[in-house]
């Protein structure tokens, strides 16, 4: 039997808590843990309950969504982790700036506030597997609005063998493990080795952090 999804729910409005919670709660295998109504009490609720998933409504009144983010993903507290994390936005604008910010600082992507429930469901298990829950282009499009200046290269980048480069590319460009593997004439389970590698190598969390590494460092 696989192990249960257990969901974190962040946003200011009650009756959407509610509706989000009974949708996740009737799936298999998924669950609601615990829920905070602004981001002091979701950065609290994730250091107490150690989610796997958390849905954080990116904009809420005095600590909102973004900085929430940022403060889950301070290496510190990702140090202190027994599992990985995942953070998926929710947001009522397509291609929001301040999703795009919350990508930045660790966040898997980001789907609307009026979305369908199985796309809602469809999205917690995208994230869980350490995939965006973002189109390739639509990434591409918001990192590049939000890196208005690059960052040299770490020395870490250096490491990585030739295969892993070749990976880098593909993955940096939003690929799955499927298509990477298409792409490169290899087995998916050969493109999954070689992420694991890069991840570590770079000290990153998920490939979604590949793709926003290489925007931040002008890779792309």
């Amino acid at each position: 039997m696989s192990e249960t999804i257990r969901v974190a729910l962040v946003d200011d409005q009650d009756l959407f808590l509610e509706g989000v919670r009974v949708i996740i709660n009737a799936q298999d295998g998924m669950e609601v843990v615990g829920s905070a109504r602004d981001g002091e009490q979701a950065v609290a609720l994730v250091d107490s309950l150690s989610p796997d998933i958390v849905l954080m409504d990116i904009r809420m009144p005095d600590l909102d969504g973004v900085e929430a983010t940022r403060r889950i993903f301070l290496p510190e507290r990702v140090q202190a982790r027994t599992h990985p994390l995942r953070v998926l936005v929710l947001t009522t604008f397509d291609l929001d700036d301040r999703a795009a910010m919350a990508i930045r600082y660790g966040a898997s992507g980001f789907i609307l506030k009026d979305t369908t429930p199985a796309l809602l469901i469809d999205a917690i298990r995208t994230v869980h597997a350490g995939n965006a829950v973002l189109a390739p282009q639509d990434l591409t499009t918001l990192l590049d609005g939000e890196f208005h200046s690059r960052t040299p290269t770490p020395a870490a980048f250096a490491t990585l063998t030739e295969k892993e480069l070749e990976v880098f590319a593909v993955v940096a460009r939003g690929a799955s493990n499927a298509e990477a593997a298409r792409a490169l004439f290899a087995s998916e389970s050969t493109i999954k080795t070689h992420v694991g590698s890069i991840l570590r190598k770079l000290a990153l969390r998920d490939r979604v952090q590949i793709v926003v590494f290489a925007y931040e460092h002008d890779l792309i």
